[in-house]
């Protein structure tokens, strides 16, 4: 599983959200959000930028490129 993967996923369920309810939060569909967290697809830089600003931490941080937020 990639870093993007794997910390879309704790940041999602730290929320307490399900993939449907993040996946309405953010504009896309469920399965959008299920094949991300499964590292089925990789989201587009815009899909990134708007992840990380709705769970306010940095890009590098959802992208495996730092630990800290």
């Amino acid at each position: 599983m990639n870093s993007f993967a794997e910390r879309l996923k704790e940041l999602r369920t730290k929320k307490g959200l399900s993939q449907k309810a993040l996946a309405e939060k953010l504009g896309y569909n469920q399965s959008m959000i299920s094949f991300w967290e499964n590292g089925v697809n990789e989201p587009t830089e815009s899909a990134i930028r708007k992840t990380a600003l709705f769970f306010e931490v940095p890009t590098d941080y959802l992208l495996g490129l730092t630990d800290e937020y």
